[in-house]
């Protein structure tokens, strides 16, 4: 089993950046796949980005170029750098892995970007 605990969201001004983290009970560098994923209520859930030993870096159409994820594998953490902020990034940010074809979440943060 993996707990995933993430941190970092907030309030952010239209333009700023925010870093979230997640912190991987045991080895991120055994797992298939780790990201990010956002939920807004009334929406689909959207994948952000991620990272997995099949297909590499994958990011969503709507955060290419702004957002950067990124592992520490010797502190087990998950990051995703967010830059130039937009409302339409508000929501609840999920850290994702998965492992032997199942998949594992985190609480959620809240981040709320304002115009």
């Amino acid at each position: 089993q993996v707990q995933l605990v993430e941190s970092g969201g907030g309030l952010v001004q239209s333009g700023g950046s925010l870093r979230l983290s997640c912190s991987a009970s045991g080895s991120i560098f055994s797992l298939n796949a780790v990201g990010w994923y956002r939920l807004v209520p009334g929406k689909a859930r959207e994948l952000i980005a991620t990272i997995s030993r099949s297909r590499g870096t994958d990011y969503g159409d709507s955060v290419k170029g702004r957002f950067t994820v990124s592992v520490d594998n010797a502190k087990n953490m998950l990051y995703l750098q967010m830059n130039n902020l937009e409302p339409a990034d508000t929501g609840v940010y999920y850290c994702n892995a998965n492992k032997s074809r199942l998949d594992y979440w985190g609480q959620g943060t809240q981040v709320t970007v304002s115009s």
